[in-house]
C-alpha cells in the first residue's frame, strides 16, 4: 500500500537556479548514519535528527541511498515497492518529515532510484513467476528458455557482476523446471526489461510519486545497465568482471538508455525548482560518460575515473583534463568524488600502496592515508564544478579492514568469482560522540560493529578542534562558498610547479598540491588562506610539506 503526501515548500535557496553546477552534495547511507529508534539500524528518523549537523557542515544538498520496502537482499537495492518506505527507516511520513525539515535548513534532497532491477519480492516478479510462461508479467523482465538438450543451461554466458552465472533458472506452478531469468547482481534482483512499455510508464509514474513529494532530484543507479543488446549475445570469455569499466559489455552502456533518460529529462521539467538527475554510470572513458549529461538528458554523471586515480600529481592532471575537456561540449559540470558506499575509504586507499584497486582488507599507515585524504580533500574541493562527499569523510574516517567474517553482511563477499565483497568496510555507523552506546549513533547499538576508539573520530571529539578534519571540512566548505573563482565552471589554468606538485589558477584563486612524499619549497601564489596540515610562508616562499594541499587568495 502506497501514500501520498503534499508536496513540501520549496527550499529558502529555491529561487536559485543551476544550482547543482558547483553544489557539494553529502551522501547520507541511512542504515549506518543515525538510528533513531534504538534498534540497531540507521532510519530516516535519525537522518532528520542529525540534519543540523549537514547545514552547519556547509553541503548544498544530501543524497539518501535507498529507503525503499525492500528484503534487503542487497541492502535496499532490492526494491519490492518503490513508493512505500521499508519499515526498518520509517514510513512515508517520516520521509515527508526529512523533505520539509531539509528545505526549511536550505538543504535539498536527492534520493535514490533503481530501474536496472527489482527485487524478486516485487509484485511483478511475483506474479510472474506465479502465472507461469506465457505470463504477459514476464515479458517486464528477461524470462528465456535454457540451453541444451532439456534447457538446463543459462541462456548466454553473461555473469552476474556479484559473482557466478547472470541467470537463475526457474521453477514452473506444476513444480518442473522451466525458464531462466536475468539478474546481472544478485538473483533476488531480477533486471527489469526496458523495452517493455510498461516498465517506462512505470518509472515515469515513480518519477512523478517523489516529484510530488518534493525532492529534488534523484541519484539513479546503474544508469549504463537498462538497456541489453538486442539478442542478448554471447560476451565468448569468462572473467567478465576484469573487463568493465575497459570494454563496452552488451548488458552495459548501450545507447537505447539515452532515449529513457530524454523522456525523464521532460517529467523533471515539468516540475519548479530546478529538479536534477544525476547519473551512477560505469562507462569506459569519460568522454562515453559524457553522453549522458547531454543538454537535454542527465544533469550530472559521477566521476568515476576520479575517484580511482591514485595520488599521484600527474595521474591526476591527466583525469583533470580529460574530465573538464569531455564535459564542455556538452555543457554539464565536472563532478568530483573521492569516496562513496562501495568503496574502501580513501583516507585508507591512499595508506596503501597504488594499483590495489578500490576494496582493500588491509589498513595501511593510519596517519599517512589521513595526511593524502585532507589533501586530496582541498584538492577536489577547488576543482571546477560539483563535489560528493560521502558520510564520514569529514571526520577522516578509515575503513574498518578487521571486521569478522561472521559480521559481514556484503552479499557479494559470500558469493564466489564475484565483487571483492569488502563494502561493509565503508558502511559502519560513523561515531557522534565520544561515547555512550554506539558512540550515539544509537541507543541500542550498531549492526555493523564498530571499532574499539571509534569515539575519538567522532563529531564530538572533533568539533571546535581547528586541527581536525572535521574544521578542515566547515571551512574549506565555507571557504568554497565565499571565495571567487571557486565553484562552477570550466576554467583551470595551469601553472607551473616542481615534478609532483599540481598548482593551478582559477580567477582570484590559487591551489598548490604537493603529492610527493618530501617537502618542496615554491613561491608562495598570494595570501593563505587554508592548508590541509602545518603551512609556514615566510619571504614570499613556502615550503609545501608533504602530502599537502594550499588554498590561496590571489
Amino acid at each position: 500500500m502506497t501514500q501520498h503526501l503534499a508536496a513540501p515548500a520549496a527550499p529558502a535557496s529555491g529561487t536559485r537556479t543551476d544550482w547543482w553546477r558547483d553544489a557539494v552534495i553529502y551522501q547520507v547511507y541511512p542504515r549506518s548514519f543515525a538510528d533513531g529508534n534504538g534498534d540497531g539500524m540507521g532510519d530516516l528518523e535519525g537522518v532528520r535528527a542529525r540534519l543540523p549537523h549537514l547545514k552547519d557542515l556547509g553541503v548544498d544538498a544530501v543524497w539518501l541511498s535507498p529507503f525503499y520496502a525492500s528484503p534487503q537482499a542487497d541492502a535496499g537495492y532490492d526494491v519490492a515497492d518503490y513508493r512505500a518506505i521499508d519499515p526498518m527507516f520509517g514510513t512515508l511520513h517520516d520521509a515527508d518529515a526529512v523533505i520539509r525539515d531539509a528545505h526549511a535548513l536550505g538543504l535539498r534532497i536527492i534520493v535514490d532510484l533503481v530501474p536496472n532491477h527489482s527485487s524478486d519480492r516485487h509484485d511483478w516478479f511475483r506474479r510472474a513467476l506465479a502465472d507461469g510462461p506465457g505470463s504477459p508479467l514476464r515479458e517486464r523482465y528477461h524470462f528465456r528458455p535454457g540451453k541444451g538438450t532439456d534447457g538446463e543451461l543459462p541462456p548466454n554466458d553473461w555473469e552476474s557482476i556479484f559473482g557466478g552465472p547472470a541467470w537463475t533458472r526457474t521453477t514452473d506452478p506444476d513444480g518442473t523446471p522451466g525458464d531462466w531469468y536475468l539478474h546481472l547482481f544478485a538473483p533476488e534482483q531480477p533486471d527489469f526489461n526496458w523495452e517493455h512499455p510498461a516498465v517506462r510508464d512505470e518509472f515515469r509514474s515513480i518519477l512523478r510519486f517523489w516529484l510530488d513529494m518534493g525532492v529534488d532530484g534523484f541519484r539513479v543507479d546503474v544508469a549504463h545497465g537498462l538497456v541489453k543488446a538486442e539478442g542478448l549475445p554471447d560476451i565468448g570469455r569468462h572473467d567478465q568482471l576484469k573487463l568493465l569499466g575497459n570494454d563496452t559489455m552488451p548488458f552495459f552502456d548501450q545507447d537505447g538508455v539515452h532515449a529513457i533518460y530524454r523522456s525523464w529529462r521532460q517529467v523533471l521539467s515539468e516540475y519548479a525548482g530546478d529538479r536534477v538527475l544525476v547519473a551512477e554510470a560505469w562507462t569506459p572513458t569519460v568522454e562515453r560518460t559524457a553522453h549522458y549529461v547531454r543538454p537535454d538528458e542527465m544533469h550530472q554523471a559521477f566521476n568515476f575515473q576520479y575517484l580511482g586515480t591514485h595520488w599521484d600529481a600527474a595521474e591526476l592532471r591527466e583525469v583533470i583534463d580529460s574530465s573538464l575537456a569531455a564535459m564542455r561540449p556538452v555543457g554539464a559540470p565536472a563532478t568530483w568524488v573521492l569516496s562513496n558506499h562501495d568503496v574502501t575509504r580513501h583516507a585508507t586507499r591512499f595508506a596503501n600502496p597504488p594499483g590495489l584497486g578500490t576494496q582493500l582488507r588491509t589498513p595501511g599507515d593510519r596517519a599517512l592515508g589521513l595526511r593524502r585524504a585532507r589533501a586530496a580533500t582541498l584538492l577536489m574541493l577547488a576543482l571546477p564544478g560539483s563535489a560528493y562527499v560521502y558520510q564520514g569523510e569529514e571526520l577522516g574516517l578509515p575503513d574498518v579492514t578487521d571486521l569478522p567474517d561472521e559480521a559481514r553482511q556484503d552479499p557479494s563477499f559470500h558469493r564466489a568469482q564475484g565483487q571483492d565483497g569488502f563494502r561493509d568496510g565503508c558502511r559502519v555507523p560513523i561515531p557522534w560522540t565520544v561515547d555512550g552506546p554506539s558512540y550515539g549513533f544509537g541507543t541500542g547499538g550498531s549492526w555493523l560493529p564498530q571499532p574499539d576508539g571509534w569515539g575519538e573520530l567522532s563529531v564530538q571529539a572533533q568539533t571546535g578542534d581547528p586541527t581536525s578534519t572535521l574544521e578542515l571540512y566547515r571551512a574549506a566548505l565555507r571557504t568554497r562558498r565565499n571565495q571567487p573563482g571557486l565553484g562552477a565552471g570550466d576554467d583551470l589554468e595551469w601553472t607551473d610547479a616542481p615534478a609532483g606538485v599540481l598548482a593551478f589558477r582559477r580567477a582570484e584563486f590559487a591551489c598548490t598540491a604537493n603529492t610527493t612524499g618530501t617537502p618542496v619549497r615554491i613561491a608562495a601564489p598570494g595570501r593563505m588562506l587554508l592548508a590541509s596540515g602545518p603551512v609556514e610562508v615566510a619571504g614570499g616562499e613556502v615550503e609545501l610539506p608533504a602530502d599537502t594541499t594550499v588554498w590561496w587568495a590571489v
